[in-house]
């Protein structure tokens, strides 16, 4: 019986898997690249974001422009002249 129970052991650890590593492997590239190409991509548009935010902002940085104030008119000014 030991014979039979060592034969039965070895026969169950040399059963070849259900599935292949290499189809497994093959499996799992595909989401490894999206999610690279997808970091790709939200880093690119995050930029884009800081460039157009600063876009935004820099009208803070405009110069003051100074209008020549006109001088009120009063009508009592006119006629005492």
């Amino acid at each position: 019986m030991p014979s039979s129970e060592q034969s039965a052991s070895s026969i169950e650890s040399n059963a070849a898997p259900l599935i292949s590593p290499d189809v497994l492997l093959s499996l799992a590239t595909a989401p490894v690249l999206v999610a690279l190409v997808g970091s790709h991509v939200v880093a690119k548009a995050i930029q884009e974001l800081g460039l157009l935010s600063e876009e935004i902002f820099r009208g803070d940085r405009l110069p003051v422009l100074h209008f020549p104030h006109e001088k009120p008119t009063d009508p009592d000014d006119r006629a005492a002249s």
